[in-house]
């Protein structure tokens, strides 16, 4: 079944040092867009073209594959980007004069549980002839399929006129991923179903004046436009402590860091509403370090997160802090920003309940996943 998709690479959980393979079940169909009714030999065919995916507004997201010229892989009219997960990926404006946008949408393969936690990833790269990038990536699950007579950005107010409208909203930023306009980055995280969410929208829902923009041009008057592939939803795996991490020399194994994993930093530990790292929490960092030095095509995303104490505003801003300590700390010792992304989430994801001490102190951690750089 995945040797007909023409899919080279998954996203998967191994044991380091073994390339054990272990696949969660992907909720989203044809999630590397392999499977398409006709070649697109122009712009804009992506709604009638990709087998199960679809436009949830009027905006012409664009579909890439090899057997085009003018839409092909490597080579486009956006750029160049090699199909790294098969022959075919998409592309779109998140960002655009007159807030025009560009989405996918996707229904799921089961409804999601209420209370459940879901892992989302995907891979982008900003397109070359881009002027400017974006910071913040939105992805919306809906109750059920959208379909929008808009060219603009899908806003609430928008959503909210479909009659028995429910959704739940993510947005996903990192440090590093907004601006490569080179490898395939992975964009990925994690939340909690509210349930009954039937339908994926991804794309960027914020009007041009609230959106976090980078300009990579100084006349930035085109947009950004990124190419998007391999699209996974799964059930998350609970986070665990990590277990002791000794770096792979001469072929030998790790101590079982599985990929694509969350884990709690067992020593990676701050004073009370500080974010500078103790003296005691380098040594851990240290062995990570060592891991990422020997293998150079892993990369790590560390996830702050706080207690309930203190405003969410606050405890978002504090835990984003002691996420990108780690993360400074982790280049100081020689690890290239470009395989290092970090964001805080406050107290939004708690682990336990903060009515007692013993819950708010496990709350208040460092998470890391460490995963595979896209490959060339």
């Amino acid at each position: 079944m995945i040797a007909s998709l023409g899919i080279k690479k998954l996203p998967f959980l191994f044991l380091l040092g073994f390339g054990y393979t272990v696949l969660a079940q992907n909720l989203i169909e044809n999630p590397s867009f392999e499977l398409h009714a006709d070649c697109p030999e122009r712009l804009g065919l992506f709604d009638t073209n990709v087998s199960s995916w679809s436009c949830p507004t009027s905006g012409t997201t664009d579909y890439f594959n090899a057997c085009s010229t003018l839409m092909g892989t490597p080579e486009n009219f956006k750029g160049r980007q090699p199909a790294d997960f098969g022959d075919g990926y998409t592309g779109m404006y998140v960002f655009a004069p007159e807030d025009y946008r560009e989405y996918v949408q996707v229904p799921l393969k089961e409804p999601l549980e209420k209370g459940k936690k879901y892992q989302v990833s995907f891979y982008v790269s900003l397109a070359e002839k881009s002027d400017s990038a974006i910071k913040e990536f939105g992805v919306l699950f809906s109750n059920f399929e959208l379909k929008i007579n808009t060219q603009k950005y899908l806003s609430k107010r928008l959503r909210y006129r479909q009659e028995g409208y429910r959704y739940t909203y993510l947005e996903i930023g990192y440090t590093n991923f907004y601006s490569d306009t080179k490898d395939w980055i992975l964009v990925s995280t994690q939340f909690q179903a509210k349930g009954g969410e039937r339908f994926m929208v991804l794309g960027n829902f914020k009007e041009n004046s609230r959106t976090r923009l980078f300009k990579t041009k100084k006349k930035a008057n085109q947009g950004a436009y990124y190419y998007l592939d391999m699209v996974s939803l799964t059930a998350a795996k609970k986070s665990t402590e990590a277990m002791e991490l000794v770096a792979i020399t001469d072929g030998k194994e790790t101590k079982n860091i599985e990929l694509d994993r969350s884990y709690v930093f067992k020593n990676v530990l701050f004073e009370f509403d500080r974010s500078l790292l103790l003296e005691s929490s380098r040594i851990e960092l240290q062995k990570v370090y060592a891991l990422l030095k020997s293998n150079a095509n892993l990369q790590i995303a560390i996830n702050g997160h706080t207690d309930n104490i203190g405003t969410q505003t606050y405890n978002k801003t504090l835990s984003a802090k002691r996420a990108k300590a780690v993360a400074i700390y982790l280049q100081e010792l020689g690890v290239s920003k470009d395989r290092i992304a970090w964001e805080g989430y406050g107290g939004t994801q708690p682990i336990t309940s903060n009515e007692t001490e013993d819950g708010r102190r496990q709350n208040r951690r460092v998470e890391f996943v460490i995963s595979r750089v896209s490959s060339r």
